[in-house]
């Protein structure tokens, strides 16, 4: 559903780095190890799970309570060398017997988000476990409950201690998801700087204001351009998609969902990026042509296309052809917008630019 840290935003050290597992994956485990407990008296220490695509890793308990009817277990998530908020919590499972054709039931402890607006993948009202770890744990229950003989009638309650001062770092508030963090993951597995958190993220909220029929949105690569885009067009909390570097995401997910009008907003360089049909706006996976300028400025004189072309920055750029009377920046937000346009491949999605300084002025706009 969400938990994209805003740590995300580090940049990739250039060293191998080690996979983790997902909170999915955690609450898995522990609920494994409770509930063999509750039948056997005994916790596996380590506890093995089988993913969703066949791997079967053991995982460490951190602690393990036995009551009277009911068993709880906890896991120390690892999220291997991926900058990410829940790395380090503890992700706990309760398991308690309930009534005869009761099913299995999930439930929301101290740190697990509730679902409070729809468009997400989960019930509005339900705990913010997403449908694959739902899953995961609920293979684990048949198969042990089958070996045993026993029926899968069990309250499973997941929670992560010190969760709700974590979900205020990622975009379950404006998800709609209350209370804490979401348990994700579907594949088990956390692959570093893999950015399928962050992409994921931007597709519910997507979704989310979709379902609240709200018919404008707006991406930004950043909260100084997103608040003064927000400013502007007047919009709500529900429609602002943190798309950061992700234009093409935002993008591909909106020719196959779309919404009336959709707004993107950022700087510059980064406009400029977008205007040069770069996807991928981060300074790691595209870069600001200075020959790109030039061919927006026919016609001008010598000595200015060479100060353009040994410009160290976009920055510096926008300034030498301000100095020239040139509104580079409004030529830049128009490419932008026809490009925009292009990758929404005819859906019906009406498009504005909004391009702003570093203090959040908006300096163009091409819609």
């Amino acid at each position: 559903m969400s938990d994209t840290p805003e740590t995300a935003r580090i940049d990739k050290p250039d060293a191998a780095l080690r996979t983790g597992w997902t909170t999915g994956a955690c609450a898995t485990a522990a609920t494994k190890a409770a509930l063999t407990a509750l039948i056997t008296g005994e916790f596996p220490d380590p506890v093995e799970i089988t993913l969703p695509r066949g791997e079967t890793p053991a995982f460490p308990l951190a602690f393990e309570t036995l009551g009277d009817g009911y068993a709880m277990a906890g896991i120390v998530k690892d999220a291997g060398d991926d900058p990410d908020v829940t790395h380090g919590a503890t992700v706990v499972a309760a398991v308690r017997p309930l009534p005869p054709e009761s099913g299995i039931r999930f439930r929301a402890g101290e740190g697990v988000g509730t679902v409070t607006k729809p468009g997400l993948p989960v019930e509005v009202g339900e705990p913010a476990i997403n449908p694959v770890p739902r899953s995961m744990m609920a293979a684990e229950v048949l198969a042990i409950c089958e070996e045993a003989g026993l029926p899968t009638d069990l309250e499973i309650t997941i929670s992560i201690p010190g969760g709700q001062a974590l979900a205020d770092k990622t975009w379950n508030p404006r998800l709609g998801i209350v209370g804490g963090l979401s348990i994700l993951g579907t594949t088990g597995i956390v692959h570093p700087f893999s950015c399928a958190a962050w992409i994921h993220s931007i597709h519910r909220g997507i979704d989310v204001a979709r379902a609240e029929g709200l018919t404008h949105l707006l991406g930004a690569t950043g909260s100084t351009s997103e608040k003064a885009a927000r400013d502007f067009h007047n919009l709500p909390l529900g429609a602002l998609i943190d798309m950061g570097d992700f234009a093409g995401a935002l993008l591909k997910y909106l020719r196959a969902h779309p919404v009336e009008r959709l707004t993107i907003a950022g700087g510059f360089a980064k406009m400029t990026k977008l205007a040069q049909g770069a996807l991928d706006l981060h300074s790691g996976r595209s870069q600001v042509d200075m020959d790109f300028y030039l061919s927006l400025l026919p016609g001008i004189d010598d000595a200015l296309a060479k100060r353009i072309q040994s410009a160290n920055t976009a920055l510096e750029v926008l300034e030498t052809t301000r100095e020239n009377g040139i509104d580079l920046a409004s030529l830049i937000a128009a490419q932008a917008r026809e490009k925009a346009t292009e990758t929404l491949r005819g859906a019906p999605v009406a498009v504005d630019i909004l391009v702003t300084d570093r203090q959040g002025t908006i300096i163009a706009h091409a819609e």
